[in-house]
């Protein structure tokens, strides 16, 4: 083990091993000169012990007191940085290898009694790094793991006026006598534009007629507050930050899981329809399209007296098509401001709702605007109309209109709906109505609820009603069946992947039918006499989302901008072939 002294006021030596000839000839320095702390390279702070600390309290690779000491695998004590530095033992030439940190060893060292750092100054010698003991400084020694405690307070530490850095150096204990001498003390007031500078006298004269005196309680107040909203923007613009990351995430999740259900949508439905597209071909023919639109298509309404078809679209307009004998565009309707949403006829008028809250009223032997009605405060989802009333959705609102030639008198407003109503279906002496999770059963005369259905998969989009069921499409991509006597649910069809927008239905004395349009770019044909989906059609390029029906045509409106056309008049027969099909599979 190295017997000698360590060098007593001298700065750190490189990390390799110091020699035995510098140890020797610095080791008799006085007690009370200066002795280099082992510090990182970035502390420069002074290190003056105040008595000689013992050799073996020394790192035998620098020479210096231990800083962080620790233990290796050879059973020698070095500084951690020392260890880590260097590849071999200078005592038994073993590999360096930390293993624990020399708790005891450092304890004592923190034991250790060193000068204020304010009671040193740099040796005479002139070494870089040496430091002595001043005799004008802080007379006070401290245990060196106690030495922040002290100087954090010691009175001999430097520090500048707060009135102005001009002023000289101070030490902490001449402070207050100079702040009363000071010739720089500036008004409390000064950030808000008060240009008063002096000393403690002419200070407190000038509190005295300073004229933001009066106002400093207003005046902190006003900084109090703006404080505060300085923290909640900062909060605001944190969650607005964290939010958006959220945002970016998940919309490439969406696009992901989009992708990937496209891809595994395409290649079941390829793999479902291979061995019957034969079948499915002879069952439903798509007869043509109507094109013209320049925006979605959102709703369909057939005016069977004069085959006219009305379809309305983001476009703002409403056209009518004849589904007879051109098959062409008669006419294009403008006068909303807004999306058109909802169409619907009585007699010999058409009703359309749009996005700009506004009711227009048509009338169709003249294809010209008659009368237009404010009818909500917000966008008008849905129209229909029975006994001579027009009955109109939108946001938490069921409104009830008298219909009178040309004219709309409000009758009654429903209320108690919980979310936009989006689905209204009127029959013979009931009102349907479907919002989040609830479709709502009105009588058509008291216009009082009369039952509530409870349903799953968010809001409900689309409701129909056959002679023994009502049947509702919701946001989650699921069809709901009820038992219109018992009001009880049969059963719940699965099979589309995206919101379903509208459903129609077609009963012959054979069968009921009942379409659905799905935002997955598909429609399904559901046989209700054994709740099996019978038919899938694809042709559109974007979602469907509004459907109609006439004497065995299935028109369907799409985001893709078209109208298609289809009929199944050739049907009946093939559909129960695809039926017994389908049933011999799942044997």
């Amino acid at each position: 083990i190295n017997t000698k002294t360590p060098p007593i006021g001298t700065p750190r030596r490189s990390d390799s091993a110091i020699s035995i000839r510098s140890l020797h000839s610095e080791s008799n320095m006085s007690l009370r000169s200066t002795f280099s702390l082992h510090e990182e390279e970035e502390d420069t702070e002074p290190q003056v012990f105040a008595e000689q600390p013992s050799v073996k309290l020394c790192c035998q690779l620098c020479c210096s007191v231990f800083k962080d000491p620790v233990i290796t695998t050879c059973g020698h004590t070095f500084c951690r940085r020392c260890a880590l530095t260097s590849e071999k033992c200078p005592v038994d030439t073993s590999k360096l290898t930390v293993v624990v940190n020399n708790i005891a060893v450092a304890e004592q060292i923190g034991e250790l009694f060193i000068h204020c750092k304010y009671g040193c100054r740099a040796a005479a010698s002139g070494k870089p790094g040496a430091y002595e003991v001043d005799p004008l400084g802080c007379p006070f020694t401290i245990k060196l793991s106690t030495r922040k405690d002290h100087e954090g307070s010691c009175d001999y530490r430097p520090v500048r006026c707060p009135n102005n850095p001009s002023c000289p150096p101070l030490l902490t204990m001449n402070l207050e006598a100079h702040l009363k001498e000071c010739e720089h003390i500036k008004c409390p007031h000064s950030k808000y534009g008060c240009t008063f500078i002096g000393n403690q006298d002419t200070y407190e004269t000038h509190l005295e007629v300073c004229k933001f005196e009066g106002l400093k309680e207003f005046l902190q107040q006003t900084d109090d507050r703006f404080h505060e909203m300085q923290v909640t923007l900062a909060q605001k613009d944190q969650d607005i930050s964290f939010l958006r990351s959220m945002l970016g995430k998940l919309s490439e999740k969406l696009d992901q899981l989009e992708k990937n259900l496209e891809l595994k949508f395409g290649e079941a439905i390829s793999d479902f329809f291979r061995p019957v597209q034969v079948l499915i071909a002879q069952i439903f023919k798509c007869k043509g399209t109507f094109v013209g639109h320049q925006g979605p298509v959102w709703c369909l309404c057939v005016y069977s007296t004069g085959d006219l078809l009305f379809s309305g679209s983001s476009d703002k307009t409403i056209k009518v098509w004849d589904t007879c004998t051109t098959y062409k565009c008669q006419k294009t309707l403008e006068g909303h401001d807004g999306i058109v949403l909802a169409l619907c006829i009585q007699g010999n008028k058409l009703y359309s709702g749009s996005a700009d809250c506004t009711i227009i009223v048509w009338d169709i032997q003249t294809l010209q605007k008659v009368n237009t009605i404010r009818a909500h405060d917000n966008p008008v989802c849905t129209l229909v109309s029975s006994h001579n009333m027009l009955f109109s959705g939108s946001l938490k609102a069921i409104k009830v209109w008298d219909i009178v030639g040309t004219e709309l008198k409000l009758k009654k407003e429903l209320t108690g709906l919980n979310h936009w109503v989006r689905a209204l279906v009127a029959s013979q002496n009931h009102l349907y109505s479907g919002s989040y999770q609830t479709i709502k059963i009105w009588d058509i005369r008291s216009l009082e609820c009369v039952h509530v259905l409870q349903t799953s998969g968010g809001s409900v989009y689309s409701i129909a009603v056959t002679n023994h069921h009502i049947v509702c499409g919701t946001y989650e991509n699921l069809i709901h069946v009820w038992d219109i006597e018992s009001k009880e649910q049969v059963r719940t069809l699965t099979g589309h992947v995206g919101t379903v927008y509208a459903l129609a239905v077609i009963s012959t004395p054979d069968q009921t039918k009942v379409f659905s349009a799905s935002y997955d770019r598909s429609l399904r044909v559901w046989s209700m006499d054994n709740m099996i989906c019978t038919q899938t059609l694809l042709r559109h390029q974007g979602s469907v989302t509004a459907l109609a029906v006439s004497r065995g045509r299935l028109f369907s409106g799409a985001v893709d901008s078209t109208v298609k056309v289809r009929d199944s008049s050739e049907a009946p027969s093939l559909i129960l072939l695809f039926t017994q099909y389908l049933s011999g599979q799942r044997r």
